[in-house]
């Protein structure tokens, strides 16, 4: 389905050039800061009514005029006759079918499971780096696009059995091009919930609720990452290297199974096509369509499915500017990983095992901040939507603020304290901000995006993905090469300085995003 840009893009979201109505006050962060906005600008009274949770995925006003020549004829599985067509749409607001109506339980579950599957694919992701984040950066290309076919269930289905395939051929290599061919395969197989994990909770999530479940979900790809190297560690001390891949494939396996009883299909297109075809198969006539089905060649709209990332990544600023920074600040990630084992074997010998736990600061500052994104970005959104009178994606974006001030405090900390030699806690204290830090930037920006194209927000979110896990594949290996001719305290200090300097682009997009969205619409 195409988009004609402009309001299209930005999903249940409405239009303005300007933030009229906003004060000091709108911007709620989770402390009382003061950006000098005027504070005596008149406040809306009422809030304009968003699209509702059932209309975001439908196609542009002109495709559904083009589809839907109007008579009055309409029956009781949704469908609307058009002529010699009959549309088929959710049976009314209410449809239990419809995944924006499921149970809490239910959305729950979907948003867990996925959160769990992206745990288990980054928790050894320390391992091996480059090669497998090189996967991450490769799988989004394919697996965006064929969840946005086919739908989410059969990507997520299909992917796990192939990690857990390619876990096992890790297991048993016997020799290194065998185990680093299938690590990079695990990483390409692994990216399916780090790519469309956040159009499955679009999918599941109204815009008012969105904010709390991606703070769920984005607990799995970045606090993976942070807990997995401390049981990797002592396992592979005590039992080889070999074990933890058992131990992953045993939890990968168990994810699987879980995934096959317990996850249902959430993509509304996907659903609409299976409800029109279950009409053709019991009517025999084949005038039931979908009311989000596209009259285009299935070559076609794979190609078009496959470029989509790419394209929203070259020509919409807004993809472009949000993922270079979320790539920055993701990387230093991977990047820190590479002076642990300098800093903790080598200046504070800590062995194989204990070498793990270094790694639990910037894990408890990943939930910290988790807890607090996730209780004040929707409540910052509702506050802000009912002083401006309207919904924008641009009101995830000042929690973001946050981010790297608190990276950048966390880098001087660590870097200086590990060039002093200081004891052992101090450098991992100093990592409890930079772990904040990346929480208060990963989910309002992920968030941001799935507000702002939410039919395709597993393609933005797959652009984000690429660029981020290439930088994250290279990035470390310039690491050993930084820190040996400028030390960890200047090494680290010019990281915190280009976090900073990256700091203006929330702040940019802010004032100028929903501008700029307009001005360069996509045509998807």
């Amino acid at each position: 389905m195409d988009h004609d840009g402009g309001d299209n893009c930005r999903g249940p979201y409405r239009s303005s050039s300007i933030y009229p109505d906003l004060s000091t006050a709108d911007l709620i962060l989770p402390f009382d800061f003061d950006f000098g906005f005027n504070r005596d600008t008149e406040k809306a009274s009422t809030i304009k009514t968003p699209m509702s949770s059932q209309e975001h995925d439908l196609p542009s006003t002109a495709s559904r005029t083009a589809l839907e020549t109007p008579r009055d004829s309409t029956g009781g599985n949704g469908e609307k006759s058009m002529g010699e067509r009959y549309i088929i749409s959710w049976d009314g607001p209410y449809d239990e079918a419809n995944p924006q109506n499921w149970s809490s339980v239910r959305k729950w579950t979907a948003v867990m499971i996925v959160s769990g599957i992206t745990f288990v694919t980054q928790a050894l992701s320390a391992f091996a780096v480059s090669v497998y984040i090189l996967g991450f950066g490769i799988g989004p290309l394919v697996l965006s696009p064929s969840s946005e076919l086919w739908g989410r269930n059969i990507v997520f289905n299909a992917t796990n059995v192939l990690f857990v395939a390619f876990t096992v051929a890790c297991a048993v290599s016997t020799s290194l091009p065998m185990l680093t061919g299938f690590r990079f395969l695990a990483g390409c197989a692994g990216s399916a919930a780090l790519t469309i994990g956040g159009g499955t909770i679009a999918d599941v999530m109204p815009p008012e609720k969105r904010g709390k479940a991606m703070a769920v979900y984005v607990m799995g790809p970045v606090l993976g990452p942070s807990l997995g190297p401390v049981a990797g560690g002592f396992l592979a001390q005590a039992a080889g290297w070999r074990w933890i891949f058992w131990l992953l494939t045993i939890i990968a396996g168990l994810m699987t199974i879980l995934t096959f009883l317990f996850l249902r299909e959430t993509y509304a297109p996907k659903l609409l096509r299976d409800k029109a075809r279950k009409l053709q198969k019991e009517t025999g006539q084949e005038a039931y369509k979908s009311k989000l089905e596209i009259d285009l060649p299935a070559r076609v709209l794979f190609l078009r499915a496959i470029i989509r990332p790419s394209k929203m990544l070259l020509l919409s600023p807004i993809v472009l500017g949000l993922s270079c920074y979320m790539a920055l600040v993701y990387s230093y990630i991977y990047l820190l990983f590479t002076t642990f084992p300098l800093v903790f074997e080598a200046q504070y010998d800590f062995s194989t095992g204990t070498i793990g736990l270094a790694y639990l600061g910037m894990g408890i500052g990943m939930v910290a901040a988790a807890v607090v994104v996730g209780y004040t970005n929707d409540r910052q959104v509702a506050k802000m939507a009912a002083r401006s009178g309207e919904r924008k994606p641009e009101y995830r974006l000042p929690t973001m603020m946050l981010g790297s001030p608190l990276i950048a405090v966390g880098l001087f900390w660590y870097g200086w304290s590990a060039e002093a030699r200081t004891h052992w806690i101090v450098p991992i204290i100093g990592t409890v901000p930079i772990g904040a830090g990346l929480l208060f930037v990963f989910t309002p920006l992920s968030t941001y995006l799935i507000d702002a194209f939410t039919t395709y927000a597993a393609s933005a979110l797959a652009a984000a993905t690429v660029l981020r896990s290439l930088l994250s594949a290279v990035l470390p290996l310039a690491g050993p090469s930084m820190y040996d001719r400028l030390g960890f305290g200047w090494g680290n200090s010019l990281l915190a300085f280009i976090a900073l300097a990256f700091g203006a682009i929330p702040l940019v997009f802010f004032w100028y995003g929903e501008g700029l969205r307009k001005r360069f619409p996509l045509d998807l």
